[in-house]
């Protein structure tokens, strides 16, 4: 491997027949091409070329080895042409990952539009809510929601993440109507398992300050969509972002509560990957891509009214 420049140097003579012109292609000089072909002759001990101040001809060892140094000349420039058409079409196995709930609802048919558009791209998705190690387990891209993105992660954001309190029609004619976060704790709030009963859970801004409300409920789940089904079930209360309840909230089927208090700290949704020199066209492309899908306002958001108290 240390002889491969004057391996590929001979070659452009020999192809050019002229220390010149190989000088011209290669773009260097005459004497330095000349310095090269002497160098490889004395490391492999034999005469490569017959030179004269008139001509120029091969040996016959000479001969024999410039079709092993073509053959790889022709292997190199294959590489090229092949990290060149890689760069420049999307293709190969794209590896993502995201939560189960975002991948079932949105991922799954971003995806399957996604691959019509770049049919050289297998996706591998992994739909698990464990945070996963990009890097140790060789994925190129999470989609993950996150207040907070990790500082060693390259995070381009995709769309905002809004929370938004809840409850059926049926819960709110039977137990009334909470007008306030303090309200919370006369009612019944459909909570996480392990998360106990008590203050710490949900968070609202009240006149520009922080807000626990004291929180109670009889049953806590550990599934997001048990939970879910039990709010649309008139069970009780739950504090869910738009992208799970945006269909539900436009339909009817659950109600908007305590709009004048922003729910949680706010969030966003983002596309991670690890921070490296290239970016692979499967990656860029997948996550304009998703900029594209989502758009400026994405479907979960279409028709529902921002919270009035952003601002604080």
């Amino acid at each position: 491997m240390e002889r491969l420049a004057e391996m590929m140097t001979f070659a452009k003579v020999v192809e050019t027949k002229s220390f010149s012109e190989a000088a011209r292609v290669l773009q260097t000089s005459k004497s330095l091409v000349s310095k090269q072909i002497s160098q490889l002759e004395a490391a492999l001990g034999v005469r490569l070329l017959h030179r004269t101040t008139r001509s120029m001809s091969l040996t016959e060892i000479g001969a024999a080895y410039y079709e092993h140094c073509a053959r790889i000349a022709q292997e190199i420039d294959a590489a090229d042409a092949t990290v060149t058409q890689l760069q420049a079409v999307p293709r190969g196995t794209l590896r993502l990952t995201s939560t189960v709930v975002f991948a079932t609802m949105h991922l799954a048919p971003a995806i399957q539009e996604f691959l019509r558009r770049y049919p050289q791209v297998e996706i591998e998705l992994e739909a698990s809510d464990r945070v996963v190690d990009l890097v140790e387990e060789g994925y190129d891209l999470a989609i993950r929601i996150s207040d907070n993105p990790a500082p060693n992660m390259v995070a381009r954001k995709i769309a905002p993440v809004r929370w938004v309190t809840c409850a059926a029609p049926a819960y709110l004619e039977q137990h009334g109507t909470p007008r306030t976060p303090q309200d919370l704790s006369k009612h019944n709030c459909l909570l996480y398992h392990g998360l106990p009963a008590g203050k710490g859970h949900w968070r609202y801004r009240v006149g520009g300050k922080e807000v626990l409300p004291e929180l109670s409920g009889n049953c806590r789940v550990n599934n997001s969509e048990v939970l879910l089904n039990m709010a649309r079930g008139g069970m009780g209360i739950i504090v869910f972002p738009t992208y799970m309840i945006g269909p539900d909230l436009q339909s009817g089927r659950l109600r908007e509560i305590l709009a004048d208090f922003a729910a949680f700290p706010d969030m966003s949704l983002y596309a991670m990957y690890a921070p490296n020199r290239y970016l692979q066209p499967k990656v860029r492309a997948f996550i304009d891509f998703l900029l594209e899908y989502v758009g400026p306002e994405p479907a979960w958001e279409k028709g529902l009214p921002e919270s009035r108290s952003r601002g604080g």
